[in-house]
């Protein structure tokens, strides 16, 4: 796998092959993960499991936590929810979950929004709900937000439209589509999945998340495979918004149902939300300062 951050590479330089051949392992990789996945779904389809906050805490004198703390004590500390894709639930953080506890972060939580949610407004607002039970519940005044196909959607959203930029710090998505998906116009022959509609390129809910968001103060942070096959075409995974602070990120030879499995990306999450808002503001104000003073360096 190849992830390059706005064109740039980043963690691995290695050639990509060309584009056919390089998306067969990808390909199979997806297959085995959905395999893998509908054996864990019931887990987290059991009764009483939609519209729901899982709080997971990991262990505060583990190594990860204690080094993670003396990094940088607001980032392990700063709750992280993660919210999952359409038809699905929580079981498919089940690795994310682990690594970000084994990483250091004191409190993960995982939310449910229900197989048959049918707004993505009223489903934005439960999670807002969520979030601000969140901040209330640990003391602090925002979290970081993942979210899975769908789950970004909603997360941003609730970002944008209802407020939700004063307490989300960060929001990560993988395989959302930003700006639509074609496969969202079969959704009148898929009745059971009533919220699909709304996910069409130039839907009210696509059209609404392009209008202007002067001010908003969450940081994005897009990851778009170029072998989505939910997401078509896969560039309507990246976030392009004149008001947003929108980084994305090229993923290839992973899948749509892959991308919250993939070890290496949840290490780069995990890195990316391990950095403070402070360190983060310093970076932006030297690549400026870089750009002011051009190529040349005078």
């Amino acid at each position: 796998m190849v992830v390059a951050r706005d064109g740039a590479p980043s963690w691995r330089s290695r050639a990509v092959p060309p584009r056919a051949l390089a998306a067969v392992p990808g390909l199979a990789r997806e297959a085995g993960w959905i395999a893998a996945h509908l054996a864990r779904y019931p887990l987290g389809a059991l009764p009483g499991s939609a519209a729901r906050t899982l709080r997971r805490r990991g262990d505060a004198a583990g190594p990860g936590q204690r080094g993670l703390v003396n990094l940088d004590p607001r980032a392990a500390t700063t709750p992280i929810l993660l919210v999952h894709g359409i038809v699905d639930n929580h079981s498919v953080f089940a690795r994310l979950d682990r690594l970000l506890r084994a990483r250091g972060f004191a409190t993960v939580a995982a939310h449910d929004y229900g197989l048959l949610t049918s707004d993505v407004a009223r489903a934005s607002a439960a999670l807002g709900e969520v979030v601000h039970r969140l901040v209330r519940e640990t003391g602090h005044e925002r979290v970081q937000v993942v979210g899975h196909s769908l789950g970004g959607l909603l997360a941003r959203w609730f970002v944008q439209k209802q407020g939700g930029d004063e307490v989300v710090d960060t929001l990560v998505t993988l395989g959302t589509p930003h700006g639509g998906t074609e496969l969202a116009r079969l959704a009148p022959l898929v009745p059971v999945l009533p919220m699909a509609r709304q996910l069409a390129p130039g839907s009210a809910v696509v059209r609404a998340l392009a209008e202007p968001a002067p001010g908003c103060r969450t940081r994005f942070v897009a990851y778009a495979s170029d072998i989505d096959h939910l997401v078509v075409p896969a560039r309507r995974a990246r976030l392009e918004h004149p008001d947003l602070d929108a980084t994305n990120v090229d993923v290839h030879g992973v899948g749509h149902l892959s991308m919250p499995h993939h070890r290496a990306l949840a290490h780069e999450i995990a890195d990316l939300l391990s950095r403070s808002r402070q360190e983060r503001a310093d970076t932006r104000t030297e690549s400026a300062a870089d750009r002011a003073r051009g190529p040349s360096g005078t």
